[in-house]
């Protein structure tokens, strides 16, 4: 391209150079002939000639010209063309950033709309003392989920928020068992929650969501409660006790026999929780079905100390297996020294049941958080648990487990591991086997 524009203005030169002598030899023609006068003479050829000369030189002159005038319509029409395509370009960019920034926006602009959740997978090598097998599954001890979460600041004292949350639990781990190692899709509306927070009086809480007495069972600074906490059945909670005598699948899950009564969960209720005042607060709910629940909660440091603990009370207003309960019972406590990362973790809970013996849960763990790497605090965690009364009267459960947990801070992930049995001794048939489980998964938050 850049020869051809060269070529183009050489010729123009050339064209100019001719045009310019056609000029200087139709200014000096008068005087030529001026000249053929006086000499006398005329030669009408040589006139001729000349004015042939003239109209060429003329005729030339007009195609210059024109080729000028074409030549700057072009580069005009060359610039006016960039111009439009640099605006353009501009345009597009702009209208990209504008699209990239407002991707995601609340339907008011007054409210601030956040979305967030997790993905938690897992791999279960389970030993259920007749066979092993591996199970792919969503760790129901925090499973995947996607939130939304909105707020709007009313005035100086109010903010109104709304949380939508849903739960995608493919083969949860508390559902897959022997029998059943592919499990239905779990779908678990968690919250469809609005909330009033007032700086001068609380927070009233309307819809689904958690009731005051749930987590109060679960308060654990250990690091390594993704795949280790109170609730120790959720890694492996649909999985069958194998019968002593025969090798035979038992009819006895592991959720039916560990349990650590973590208050009535998630429900559709009205709940107030009272202002903090030195780190302690109250909350009760209101809940279907004649049930209700009050807890107390408190959190703190000092010393170089980090503290947790919570108790609760609540009306669950059940039957199951013909036998009434009314109230159930539940708290924990976590304490994590700062410097050294060893923490202690302990967890109760029971229910008051009609004509047998009330079961019962008692849960204990100690830990080590520490920084092994730079990516982010390396958990390690032994626990234990002992259940009673949970499946019949005098049954009893015991389970032990090790687990570490690595985090990744700048990815939001965490990777962990984790081996625990659980062991079941029983007054009456059937007798089991004990159950063990290998598990190794990660968490991304986003």
């Amino acid at each position: 391209m850049a020869k051809r524009k060269v070529s183009k203005v050489t010729e123009l030169k050339r064209k100019v150079f001719i045009g310019f002598v056609g000029l200087l030899m139709a200014f000096q023609l008068p005087f030529a002939g001026t000249a053929l006068s006086a000499g006398g003479t005329v030669d009408v050829k040589t006139v001729e000639r000349l004015e042939n000369l003239i109209k060429a030189q003329q005729q030339q002159l007009e195609l210059l010209q024109q080729e000028v005038t074409e030549l700057k319509k072009t580069t005009a029409d060359a610039r006016a063309q960039a111009m439009s395509a640099k605006a353009v370009a501009d345009e597009m960019k702009t209208a990209s950033l504008v699209t990239v920034e407002k991707a995601v926006t609340s339907g008011s602009n007054k409210v601030k709309l956040a979305i967030s959740g997790q993905v938690n997978r897992a791999v279960n090598v389970v030993d259920d003392g007749a066979e092993t097998e591996a199970y792919f599954v969503d760790n129901s001890a925090s499973g995947s989920r996607f939130r939304l979460v909105g707020t709007a600041v009313l005035n100086d004292d109010l903010t109104l928020g709304t949380r939508l949350e849903l739960g995608f639990s493919p083969n949860n781990s508390s559902k897959v068992n022997q029998d059943d190692m592919e499990t239905d899709d779990s779908f678990d509306q968690r919250y469809a929650d609005i909330s009033l927070s007032s700086k001068r009086f609380g927070t009233l809480f309307l819809g689904k969501g958690d009731t005051s007495s749930n987590n109060t069972a679960e308060v654990d600074l250990s690091g390594t409660d993704v795949v280790q906490y109170a609730s120790i059945s959720d890694i492996a909670g649909g999985m069958l006790f194998v019968q002593s005598s025969d090798d035979k699948l038992s009819t006895i899950k592991v959720s039916d026999a560990f349990k650590d009564f973590d208050g009535l969960s998630r429900k559709n209720r009205l709940r107030y929780d009272t202002l903090k005042f030195k780190g302690a607060y109250l909350s009760a709910s209101w809940i279907s079905d004649q049930r209700w629940d009050t807890s107390l909660w408190w959190g703190g440091k000092g010393y170089g100390f980090k503290v947790g603990t919570a108790a609760a009370i609540a009306y669950i207003n059940t039957e199951k297996n013909g036998e009434d309960s009314d109230y159930q019972y539940d708290g924990s406590f976590s304490i994590l020294h700062e410097d050294t990362g060893l923490n202690f973790t302990l967890s109760g809970g029971m229910q008051e049941v009609d004509r047998q013996s009330d079961p019962s849960n008692v849960y204990a763990k100690i830990g080590w958080r520490t920084d092994l790497v730079s990516y982010g605090k390396t958990s390690f965690g032994v626990d234990y648990a002992w259940s009673d009364n949970l499946t019949t009267e005098n049954d009893d459960g015991n389970s032990f487990g090790f687990a570490a947990v690595q985090q990744f801070n700048a990815y939001g992930a965490e990777l962990y591991a984790q081996f625990r049995n659980f062991s079941l001794n029983r007054d009456v048939e059937p007798n089991v086997e004990d159950l063990n489980v290998f598990t190794v998964g990660t968490r991304v938050k986003f």
